[in-house]
């Protein structure tokens, strides 16, 4: 690969992504594929040494499901690139937020699943066995490959997610996000799991079934947060960080600027995520006595636009006193 090929211009849609969102991109791919490979490997792992294990199978489960949300980030960053047409003239931002909707809708469906199947284990006292298995000419008890696999794959997921967890915040992506918040958790699944098995081997029949119930609980978590934020987006919910902390700073920002222009005497924003960009309307009340003209009013809006590269795409709109309707919460003064 060429080195012009490395800076070669990356759009959002009409958003041009600066260099550092370009390159954090880049690695954002790369580990998702990395993360596909490594899931891959896992997966096989685990069904080799499946068993009759709940826990097991549960574990099992759930790395499958891992491969939801790095495909669809992959899918949706492909998408989103494809700029706006007659059809869709916001563009295709929202194909992140879709993404991000039918990756929590499948953890939470199979999470709930998983939790009933295992509730069940535990009250029909349901007792696992786990036989033998010929390595290398010798008889071993399955349950040490099981616990050796679980054991070896805990770890990597946990770097891989807090390396993303970084480049999630670069990028605005909440897909991203999620599974790197999933990653770092992954650790908790293949502890259980071993835990479940080696409890099956000292004669705690119910430990398997209880190490699969908490495992479940935790895929079924994991959709609920996901299920949230993702709705929550695609209802045009006030713009928030990548985390969904807190709401998004950047429209305290837009309206600070605003406000400081010389012949803006009040401004309100509303703040629209489209997914990794933002589409904001904005409300200005100019000063007494100012006429400001068009070209005023585009240089404005250029202005705000350049504040951040989320700005996907801004309307700045005079008005004589900032709409209620439109802005709710909105103080106005004047009455009680």
């Amino acid at each position: 690969m060429s080195a012009g090929n490395s800076t070669q211009a990356v759009h959002f849609g009409n958003t041009q992504l600066p260099e550092e969102q370009r390159e954090t991109l880049r690695k954002a791919k790369k580990l998702e594929w990395i993360t596909i490979a490594f899931l891959a490997v896992t997966v096989a792992l685990v069904y080799l040494v499946l068993g009759n294990s709940q826990a097991m199978k549960a574990a099992w489960i759930e790395d499958m499901l891992s491969f939801l949300p790095p495909i669809a980030f992959l899918v949706a960053a492909r998408v989103i690139r494809k700029p706006p047409t007659e059809q869709h003239p916001y563009g295709y931002h929202r194909a992140i937020g879709i993404a991000h909707l039918v990756a929590a809708v499948a953890l939470l469906v199979m999470g709930t699943y998983l939790l009933v199947d295992s509730a069940l284990g535990l009250i029909t006292a349901e007792h696992p066995t786990i036989g033998g298995v010929e390595l290398f000419g010798r008889t071993i008890w399955l349950g040490w490959l099981m616990i050796g696999v679980m054991l070896l794959i805990a770890a990597p997921p946990v770097f891989i997610g807090h390396a993303k967890m970084k480049l999630a915040e670069k990028l605005h992506d909440k897909v991203l996000y999620a599974d790197a918040d999933m990653n770092k958790a992954d650790w908790m699944t293949a502890v259980a799991a071993a835990i479940g098995v080696a409890g099956i081997g000292i004669g705690w029949w119910w430990a398997d079934s209880a190490a699969a119930l908490v495992i479940s609980a935790s895929i079924a978590n994991d959709g609920v947060k996901n299920l949230r934020g993702a709705v929550s987006d695609l209802m045009d919910a006030r713009a928030r960080t990548y985390d969904n902390a807190a709401p998004h700073p950047l429209l305290e920002r837009i309206d600070d600027f605003l406000g400081n222009t010389g012949w803006v005497g009040e401004a309100k924003s509303r703040i629209r995520d489209e997914g990794h960009v933002f589409h904001v309307e904005s409300f200005v009340v100019p000063r007494e006595g100012s006429t400001p003209t068009a070209e005023d009013l585009e240089l404005l809006r250029e202005d705000c636009v350049d504040l951040d590269w989320k700005i996907q795409d801004m309307v700045i709109v005079l008005v004589p006193e900032l709409p209620e309707e439109f802005l709710p919460g909105v103080e106005t003064g004047g009455e009680d």
